[in-house]
């Protein structure tokens, strides 16, 4: 899961983007207001950006990787698989418990996982995806790190930690707020001083061969019409106050 190779018949008006997995809902929607503006199609490949990080460094061939901690391209950057003027910040992201919505279940706050109705819990992957190394901080400062440890089941990444609270394998996910919206469930925000700020970088690849759509779609991530699809999707955007 979360590799892809150039899809049939891709073409210089076609970009294609590896993409932290929290990103789905926001840059699909992105991708069709691109295209109508630029008239240039947009494939993505989502997953678990440690482990596209490492198919970039082996020469994967995407044009740009939106990844969901800026470390990964900063590593990419020092390994020069991706373009040092290329680094965007383009977004924070948050955290959440999220159920389904006929769980009898009512969480509160991350301590309630540690009640012996809650017998399983997905999170994505600590040792690869941003978003479960933020679940994993956050149970840690909470002190409930070892007794919800034997409960946990561990995803690819953090889409995949979603679908499995919603087919019902696990009582509740602790997954990106850009995921939960819209999702069908509920959900209950961790609060951001838990764990480190999931910082979300992008870049260029040094192998692209559309370098200046990539940049094209970087800029319209930023624009004000991208911006707005993103804080839709439960994104903070850097450097930016939260509005009152």
């Amino acid at each position: 899961m979360g590799v892809a190779l150039l899809p049939p018949g891709s073409s210089a008006d076609t970009l294609t983007v590896a993409a932290a997995a929290d990103l789905r809902q926001a840059f699909g929607e992105m991708s069709k207001a691109f295209a109508q503006k630029t008239g240039s199609k947009v494939v993505f490949t989502f997953g678990s950006s440690g482990l596209m990080a490492k198919q970039i460094e082996q020469g994967a061939p995407y044009d740009l990787f939106a990844a969901a901690n800026e470390k990964f391209i900063d590593d990419l950057i020092a390994k020069k698989a991706v373009r040092r003027d290329s680094k965007v910040m383009y977004a924070k992201g948050q955290i959440a418990l999220w159920t389904r919505r006929d769980s009898p279940l009512k969480l509160h706050k991350i301590q309630d996982l540690v009640s012996s109705r809650v017998e399983r819990i997905s999170i994505a992957n600590p040792e690869h995806a941003p978003y479960g190394q933020a679940a994993q901080q956050a149970m840690q400062k909470t002190g409930v790190w070892d007794t919800v440890k034997p409960k946990l089941v561990y995803a690819e990444n953090v889409a995949q930690a979603l679908q499995h609270a919603k087919s019902g394998n696990v009582d509740v996910a602790i997954v990106a707020v850009s995921l939960c919206l819209g999702s069908g469930g509920r959900y209950v925000a961790i609060p951001g001083e838990l764990h480190k700020p999931i910082v979300q970088a992008m870049g260029i690849t040094s192998l692209s061969k559309r370098p200046v759509l990539a940049a094209q779609f970087q800029k319209y991530v930023m624009s004000k019409p991208g911006r707005v699809i993103l804080r839709r999707y439960g994104f903070m955007i850097p450097g930016e106050r939260v509005s009152r």
